[in-house]
C-alpha cells in the first residue's frame, strides 16, 4: 500500500510538471540533482572520493566528473549507498534463476545489463526508483493508449504479454515478475514470452494467451508479423509496445500494418529502466524532471541539438541506494532543435542504440532465424567471460570469440559456450551448425559505441 500511494504521488507531480512547462521540469531537474548529489557524497564511499574537491552548495552539472561503467563495477562495494549490498552477495543473488524478480533484503529489484557496451553490469534499483518508474509507466502509457483500439483492449480484459529474455535477471521479465508480486491480479493479466523457445512455441503460447498489449523486442515482434501475414499467428492486440533495440520509423509502420495496431517504442536501459517513448510525431520524449540525458562528443563536451552525440550521459535522479551521475550510456543522440508537433513540454531525441544482426542459419531445406538477444541471454552467465561476441561466418558456421578476466579461464567459458550454444540452436530446430571457437578477441564497436554482440551474414538460400 505505501508503494501505491508513492506511485500515485509520482504520477500527480509528473502531470503537475507537464503542466508547469519547461520551466517546472527544470526546477524539479535541479532540486532531485542537488539531493542525489548530496546523498551520494555522504553514503557512497566511490562517490565521495570523486566529490571530495567538490564544493558544498549549488551543484553544476559540468563539474561533476563523468563515471564508466567497468571502473564502477570494479568499485561497486564502494559504489552502492547501502553498506549491507555487496557485488559478491548480488552475485550468489542472480546465480539463482528463480529468483528473478524477487526483492533483493525484501526492498531492491535487480537486474543485470547484457553487455552490449562490453562490460556486463549489475543494476540494483530501491523502491523509490520502482515507484517512480511505475508512475512514468502509467502516466505515459495512458496518454498513449489514446492512439490504442481500445475496443479489443477492453474485449481482451487488457491482457499484456511482454516478448523477451528470459535466462538471467534481465529487466524486462523481472519487472512483469515484480509487478504480479506486488499486486497479485497482475498475474492472470500479464505472461512473459521466453525468446529463448522456438518460435513455433512463442507463436502457440500467444495464440492461447490471445494479449491485449503485446511488447517486446523489435527484432522478436518482426518475427511475430511475419508469422502473422503467414497466417499461423491469429492474435488481434489493441496496442504493440517496442523496446531494448533499435528500430526504424519505416519498421514500426510496417509492424502496425500488419497488426492493425499503433505501435509505441520505448527507449530504456539496465541503468534507468524506461527513459523515452515516442509520441505520435515519432519523436522520443523522455521525462527531463527525473533523468537527465546529456548528449556528448568523445571528449564529453555537450553536442548542440541537432546533431547526433558520440555518446551520452545519464544521470537517474530517482534512484538512491546505486547513483547513476554521469554515467556513459553508450548511445548516440540527436536531440530535436525546435518544439515537437505533439505539443508535449518534456525534450524530444532520437536514439541510436543496439544494433545486433538477426542471425539466419540454413537448416535442412528452410532458412531459420534465431533473434540475437535470444542466443546471448544465456551467454551473459558463463563465469570468468568478460566479453563474448558471435561472428556468423556462413549459413552453416558460427564462429565465437571470447575474452575473460583471466587466460586460464578461457578453456572452461568455451566449454560452458559452446554447450550453452548447442542446446539453444537444437531448441531452435537448427541442425547441422558449426559452432567454432575464434582465436579473435571481440571487437569491432558499432557507430553508437554500443559493443555488437551478434555480426550476423543472410544465407542465399538453403544448402
Amino acid at each position: 500500500m505505501k508503494d501505491r500511494r508513492a506511485i500515485f504521488r509520482v504520477a500527480a507531480d509528473l502531470w503537475t510538471a507537464e503542466r508547469e512547462g519547461p520551466a517546472g521540469l527544470r526546477r524539479r531537474q535541479e532540486e532531485r540533482l542537488a539531493s542525489l548529489v548530496a546523498y551520494a557524497r555522504v553514503y557512497s564511499p566511490y562517490f565521495r572520493e570523486a566529490y571530495s574537491e567538490l564544493a558544498f552548495g549549488p551543484v553544476s552539472l559540468t563539474d561533476l566528473p563523468v563515471t564508466q561503467k567497468p571502473e564502477l563495477m570494479e568499485r561497486f562495494d564502494e559504489w552502492v549507498a547501502d553498506r549491507r549490498i555487496t557485488l559478491d552477495s548480488l552475485e550468489a543473488f542472480i546465480a539463482d534463476p528463480t529468483l528473478s524478480g524477487v526483492r533483493f533484503l525484501d526492498d531492491y529489484f535487480v537486474c543485470r545489463s547484457s553487455g552490449t557496451t562490453g562490460h556486463p553490469g549489475v543494476f540494483v534499483a530501491d523502491r523509490a526508483a520502482i515507484s517512480a518508474i511505475y508512475a512514468c509507466y502509467a502516466f505515459g502509457g495512458f496518454r498513449l493508449l489514446r492512439r490504442a483500439r481500445w475496443r479489443r483492449l477492453i474485449a481482451k480484459g487488457m491482457r499484456r504479454a511482454r516478448v523477451v529474455g528470459t535466462a538471467g535477471h534481465f529487466a524486462g521479465a523481472g519487472m512483469v515478475v515484480l509487478g504480479q508480486r506486488d499486486n497479485k491480479r497482475r498475474k492472470e493479466r500479464q505472461q512473459v514470452v521466453s525468446v529463448e523457445q522456438s518460435l513455433g512455441d512463442m507463436v502457440a503460447q500467444l495464440n492461447s494467451f490471445d494479449p491485449a498489449i503485446l511488447t517486446g523486442y523489435p527484432s522478436a515482434i518482426r518475427q511475430l508479423a511475419q508469422e502473422r501475414r503467414a497466417g499461423r499467428l491469429h492474435i488481434q492486440p489493441g496496442l504493440i509496445g517496442t523496446g531494448g533495440e533499435t528500430v526504424s520509423v519505416e519498421e514500426r509502420q510496417q509492424m502496425a500494418a500488419t497488426f492493425g495496431a499503433p505501435v509505441i517504442d520505448g527507449y530504456g536501459s539496465s541503468e534507468c529502466l524506461l527513459l523515452a517513448t515516442t509520441c505520435r510525431y515519432e519523436w522520443l520524449h523522455y521525462r527531463s524532471d527525473w533523468m537527465i540525458l546529456e548528449p556528448v562528443d568523445a571528449d564529453h563536451l555537450q553536442v548542440p541539438p541537432g546533431e547526433p552525440s558520440h555518446t551520452t550521459l545519464l544521470t537517474n535522479l530517482s534512484n538512491r541506494v546505486q547513483p547513476i551521475i554521469r554515467y556513459d550510456l553508450g548511445d548516440s543522440v540527436l536531440v530535436r532543435p525546435d518544439p515537437c508537433g505533439c505539443g508535449s513540454s518534456l525534450p524530444a531525441i532520437r536514439v541510436t542504440g543496439r544494433q545486433d544482426d538477426i542471425l539466419r542459419f540454413a537448416s535442412d531445406d528452410t532458412v531459420i532465424e534465431v533473434l540475437p538477444l535470444a542466443i546471448t541471454a544465456g551467454l551473459d552467465e558463463v563465469a570468468g567471460v568478460e566479453r563474448i561476441q558471435l561472428v556468423q561466418t556462413s549459413p552453416k558456421r558460427l564462429s565465437v570469440r571470447i575474452s575473460c578476466q583471466d587466460e586460464d579461464q578461457q578453456a572452461t567459458a568455451w566449454q560452458s559456450v559452446s554447450h550453452i550454444l548447442g542446446a539453444f540452436l537444437d531448441r531452435q530446430g537448427v541442425k547441422g551448425v558449426s559452432v567454432e571457437l575464434d582465436d579473435q578477441p571481440p571487437d569491432d564497436l558499432g557507430a553508437s559505441g554500443k559493443f555488437r554482440q551478434i555480426i550476423g551474414v543472410a544465407p542465399s538460400g538453403p544448402p
